[in-house]
C-alpha cells in the first residue's frame, strides 16, 4: 500500500467528491488483501482531522468543505479562534462567537466550519471535537451557597467552572488551589464534572505559584520509578570498559564555564594555538546517548518532556538528578564521557578542518562567568593569581571569540544583545528586587563557541546524508516585513531591502542604528514578532537569524531532547553505514519528533514567561500610587503597554484611563492619536506613569499616565460654594455625593489620601 502522503495526494488529485471506503479503494486500486489496513488508514485520517466522515459513511477532505482543523484559542471574554494546523499564506484564524463554541474548551483540537467571511477574516462554528487538550486543570476550590463543590479554573481562557460532587473533594478546603481531573466533559445542557486529585495549597503560600504553573501547562514534575531506577543502575563513576575505544582527552587542559548556581555542566572547552597561527578549538559535550538507550524508560520520559524547564526558584529537569547532575555532568577532576567536536579555525574565523570523536575528558576547573570576566575584563589581581595557570588559555579564548564574532557580523547574523533581568528572591520565592543583568565577555565566549560547534555538526550531518534533527529558522513573511518597514519608517529608520533581497544583515544594521535609543527595546521586540519562530525539522532549511546555511542543536543533551537525537545520529554515522531499513525508520520517526519537541519548547517558554510575569505583578502589589518612568513597548486598540525603567516590569495603560480625549488606534504606525488634542503615543515614547491597581486575579499591573490623571483630578475638584440664594434640591444631592467623588479619586490614587 502507498504511503500516507501518497494516499492523500491521490485523493486530492483524483477524488472530486466525498466517497465511501469502497469507492476510494477502487479509485486508488488497493488490492483486496490490503483493504482492511486501508480502512484503518482512513480512520486514522479521520482521527487526525484530514478527512471527515459524513452521512452515508463517506469520507471527504476537510479543506474542500470549508472546514478547518486546528486548536481552539479561547478568550476570557467568551469567544475564541481556531488556529489552523495546515497553514498557507492566505490562511487565517477562524473567529468563533460564544454561542458557536459548542462544548469545546480552550486548547481542544477541533473541526470548525467557516460560515461567512468578514472584514476581520473567516467566521464559523465548531462542529466536532477531535481531541481534548487536557484531562486535568488547576483552579481554586470553593463551595456555593448550597455547599456544592466547584473549581474556578486558574486559566481564564477556560470559560466554565468544574462541578465537583460531594465525596470527590479529596482533602480540599474552600479557597485552596487544586488539580481537578475532568470525569465528564461539558455538554450543551451542563458544565464539566470532575474530582480533585491533588491539593496544592493556598495561592499565597511559598512555592504554590510554581506548582500552579507546572500543573496548568501539564509539565511532568516527578520522574517515574522506572526512570530513576535506570539512572541509579548506571552508577556514579565512568567504568573502564566505557572508555575503551574512545579518544582520550584527559591529558588536555579542559575547563567548564557556567553560572554560579549551575548544577549540571554539559559542555567543556579545550583550546590551543597551532604553529600555523590557527586555533584548535575543542567543544566537548556530555555523552548522554551512551547511557540513555532509545526506547528505555529514561528515553521515553525525556521525549515526553522534550526539554528542561527553568523557573526562578527551581528547575524541572528532563532527566533525573542521578544522571543530570551526576554521571552526565562534566564535574571537575573526574572522568566523563563526551562527544567532541574539534575545529581548526583560521584567523578569518573559518573552520578549515574538523574532527568528531567519542571521547573522555577530566575537567581541570569548574569556572564561572564572573571569574572569567574578572580575568579578561577586570584583570582582578586575586582572580589572576588564583587561576594563573589557566589565564593564557582564557586569553586565547578571548582572541578566538573576537575573530568568530567578527565573522558572524560580516555575514550578517542578527544579534539581539539586549540587557536581561536578574531576580533577587526572598526565602519565600517572592521577588525582592529586579536588577539589570548584562551578559559579560565570558557568556559571549561560550555562546560563540557553542554556535560554531552546532554549525559544524549540522554541516557534517548534511554532508554525510545522515537523518537527524536540524534547528531551522526560515526567512520572515514578506507581508510582515513590509508592515514592519512601513512602521519603522515613521521613526526615521528603514530595513533597506524587501522580498528576496532581504538578508539577515539588514536586520542587524537596523539593530546597530537603534542601539541605545528609547526605541531599541520596542523595535527589537517588534522585529522578533516579525520573524518566524525557530523550530526543529528533519530537513536542513537554514537559520535566517544566524545567517547560517546549516544549524542544529548539539551542545545540551542533558536538557534538550533534540540534542540527544543528534548525538545518536553522529554515533551512527561514525560507527556504521545507515541501512535503507534504518533510514526509512528514521524518515518516519523524525517528523513527529521534530513537531513534538518544538511544541514542548514552546510550552516551556510559555510557562517560564507566565510565572515570571506573575511574580513581577506580586512584586508591584505594594507600589500602588507610586510613580515611575517607563517606555511604551506596545500599542493596541485598548491601550499602551509600558515597561518601567526602574523595575523592568510591564503594565497596561488602559484606553479608558486616557479620559482627556478620544484616542484612535492607528495599526500600521503602532500609535494612539487623540481626536481633538492630536496628541500621539507611539512605540518608544518615554512616559511617566502611576501604578493605579495591581490585579492579582488577571495578574496584571494597571497604570495611568500621570499628566492625564492629574488633569482629571483637577477637573473633579469641588468648584466652591454656590452663590445663588435659591438652592435647588439637586445641589443638596450633589453635596451629599461629593464624599463619594473623593473616595473614587482616592481609589484612583491607590486608596491613599494625599
Amino acid at each position: 500500500m502507498s504511503s500516507r502522503d501518497e494516499i492523500l495526494r491521490i485523493i486530492r488529485d483524483t477524488v472530486h467528491h466525498p466517497a465511501t471506503a469502497r469507492e476510494l479503494a477502487q479509485i486508488l486500486k488497493i488490492p483486496r488483501e490490503e483493504r482492511s489496513s486501508f480502512k484503518r488508514q482512513l480512520e486514522a485520517f479521520v482521527t487526525d482531522g484530514v478527512l471527515l466522515k459524513i452521512r452515508g459513511n463517506r469520507y471527504g477532505l476537510a479543506e474542500k468543505m470549508d472546514l478547518v482543523v486546528g486548536r481552539l484559542q479561547s478568550n476570557p471574554r467568551g469567544f475564541g479562534f481556531v488556529v489552523p494546523e495546515q497553514r498557507d499564506n492566505d490562511s487565517k484564524d477562524v473567529f468563533v462567537a460564544s454561542p458557536n463554541l459548542m462544548e469545546a474548551m480552550h486548547g481542544d483540537r477541533v473541526v470548525a466550519r467557516i460560515e461567512r467571511q468578514s472584514d476581520r477574516g473567516p467566521e464559523g462554528r465548531i462542529i466536532r471535537i477531535l481531541e481534548r487538550s487536557q484531562q486535568t486543570l488547576v483552579g481554586r476550590f470553593d463551595l456555593d451557597g448550597s455547599k456544592m463543590g466547584y473549581v474556578v479554573p486558574f486559566d481564564k481562557r477556560i470559560l466554565t467552572d468544574v462541578h465537583v460532587p460531594t465525596g470527590e473533594w479529596s482533602s480540599a478546603e474552600p479557597g485552596e488551589m487544586v488539580l481537578v481531573e475532568i470525569t465528564r466533559w461539558p455538554t450543551a445542557a451542563r458544565g464539566p464534572i470532575g474530582r480533585v486529585v491533588e491539593v496544592l495549597g493556598r495561592i499565597e503560600e511559598p512555592g504554590v505559584d510554581t506548582q500552579i504553573i507546572i500543573r496548568k501547562h501539564g509539565i511532568p514534575d516527578v520522574h517515574s520509578e522506572e526512570a530513576v531506577a535506570e539512572a541509579t543502575r548506571i552508577g556514579t563513576a565512568v567504568k573502564e570498559r566505557d572508555i575503551r575505544g574512545r579518544t582520550d582527552f584527559r591529558a588536555v587542559t579542559t575547563v567548564t564555564i557556567d553560572g554560579e548556581h549551575a548544577r549540571d555542566f554539559d559542555d567543556a572547552i579545550t583550546i590551543e594555538l597551532l604553529p600555523n597561527g590557527s586555533y584548535w578549538l575543542g567543544v566537548h559535550i556530555a555523552d548522554v546517548s551512551h547511557y540513555v538507550e532509545a526506547g528505555s524508560a529514561l528515553d521515553e520520559e525525556a521525549y515526553e518532556r522534550g526539554t528542561s524547564v527553568y523557573f526562578p526558584e527551581r528547575a524541572v529537569h528532563m532527566f533525573p538528578s542521578e544522571l543530570a547532575t551526576g554521571l552526565c555532568s562534566l564535574n571537575p577532576h573526574v572522568d566523563r564521557l563526551v562527544q567532541s567536536c574539534l575545529m581548526e579555525v583560521d584567523r578569518r574565523g573559518t573552520v578549515v578542518r574538523y574532527e568528531i570523536h567519542d571521547g573522555v575528558i577530566n575537567s581541570d576547573a569548574r569556572m564561572t562567568y564572573t571569574a572569567v570576566n574578572d580575568i579578561l575584563t577586570d584583570r582582578n589581581p586575586a582572580t589572576l593569581a588564583q587561576y594563573v595557570g589557566l589565564v593564557p588559555m582564557f586569553e586565547q579564548m578571548h582572541e578566538l571569540f573576537e575573530i568568530l564574532h567578527a565573522r558572524r557580523r560580516r555575514r550578517g547574523s542578527v544579534d539581539f544583545d539586549l540587557p536581561e533581568t536578574e531576580l533577587v528572591l526572598t526565602e519565600f520565592g517572592q521577588i525582592e528586587a529586579i536588577l539589570p543583568s548584562e551578559r559579560n565577555v565570558a557568556h559571549r565566549i561560550i555562546e560563540e563557541f557553542m554556535l560554531l560547534a552546532n554549525e559544524t555538526v549540522a554541516a557534517h550531518l548534511v554532508n554525510n546524508d545522515a537523518p537527524a534533527l536540524h534547528r531551522v529558522h526560515e526567512p520572515p513573511d514578506e507581508k510582515k516585513t513590509l508592515d514592519f518597514d512601513e512602521f519603522i519608517s515613521t521613526l526615521g529608520f528603514s530595513l533597506g531591502a524587501h522580498g528576496r533581497a532581504l538578508r539577515p544583515k539588514h536586520f542587524q544594521k537596523l539593530i546597530d542604528r537603534i542601539k541605545g535609543t528609547p526605541v531599541e527595546r520596542p523595535i527589537a521586540a517588534l522585529m522578533l514578532r516579525t520573524m518566524q519562530k525557530a523550530r526543529y525539522d528533519p530537513e536542513s532549511l537554514g537559520h535566517f537569524g544566524l545567517a547560517a546555511e546549516h544549524y542544529t542543536h548539539f551542545t545540551s543533551p542533558i536538557r534538550r531532547y533534540p540534542d540527544l537525537v543528534v548525538h545518536r545520529a553522529l554515533r551512527e554515522v561514525r560507527h556504521s553505514t545507515i541501512s535503507d531499513a534504518r533510514r526509512e525508520e528514521l524518515d518516519d520517526e523524525l517528523p513527529d519528533i521534530a513537531k513534538h519537541t518544538s511544541e514542548m519548547e514552546r510550552r516551556a517558554d510559555e510557562a517560564e514567561r507566565e510565572l515570571l510575569q506573575w511574580k513581577k505583578v506580586r512584586f508591584m502589589a505594594d507600589k500602588v500610587g507610586d510613580e515611575f518612568h517607563g517606555f511604551v513597548t506596545g500599542v493596541a486598540a485598548f491601550g499602551l503597554f509600558v515597561e518601567l525603567i526602574e523595575h523592568f516590569v510591564e503594565g497596561l495603560v488602559h484606553i479608558s484611563s486616557m479620559a482627556d480625549d478620544y484616542y484612535r488606534y492607528i495599526e500600521q504606525q503602532h500609535m494612539l492619536r487623540g481626536e481633538n488634542t492630536k496628541r500621539l503615543f507611539r512605540l518608544g515614547d518615554k512616559v511617566t506613569v502611576q501604578v493605579v491597581r495591581v490585579d492579582m486575579e488577571r495578574r496584571q499591573v494597571d497604570l495611568g499616565l500621570v499628566d492625564i490623571l492629574e488633569t482629571m483630578r483637577r477637573e473633579e475638584q469641588p468648584r466652591g460654594r454656590v452663590t445663588s440664594k435659591v438652592k435647588p434640591k439637586i445641589d443638596r444631592r450633589r453635596k451629599a455625593q461629593r464624599p463619594g467623588r473623593r473616595e473614587r479619586t482616592a481609589k484612583k490614587k491607590g486608596g491613599r489620601r494625599r
